[in-house]
């Protein structure tokens, strides 16, 4: 069972910065795209940024210059600087994995049930 631990949200002031971590676990051979969502009140989730296994990224227009995504393959771990964060950053931030090979009993990676997996999801609260 694919399982991930979101960390680091929290309040911070206009200008400020937050790092945001998320870790899978599960037997995790290889995630091909990992990313973070976010989803603010009355609104529609939304993609922030992507990174595949080959270092491709995609960002948000809205985070481009301001937000990095990074990723540790080791550790299976997603990463989110967030600098110069703005009151329209607030919301839900939530971890995906996409593509996910598990190790199976006889030590070959397949490919688990579900397409995409979801955190729980972290505050992230800009304000003054």
């Amino acid at each position: 069972q694919v399982q991930l631990e979101e960390s680091g949200g929290g309040v911070v002031q206009p200008g400020g910065s937050l790092r945001l971590s998320c870790a899978a676990s599960g037997r995790i051979a290889r995630i091909t795209t990992m990313g973070w969502y976010r989803q603010a009140p009355g609104k529609e989730r939304e993609l922030v940024a992507t990174e595949t296994m080959g270092g491709q990224t995609i960002y948000a227009d809205s985070v481009k210059g301001r937000f990095t995504i990074s990723r540790d393959n080791a550790k299976s771990t997603v990463y989110l600087e967030m600098n110069s964060l703005k009151f329209e950053d607030t919301a839900v931030y939530y971890c995906t994995v996409q593509r996910v090979h598990t190790w199976s009993d006889d030590g070959v990676p397949r490919r688990a049930p579900e397409f995409d997996y979801w955190g729980q999801g972290t505050q992230v609260t800009v304000s003054s």
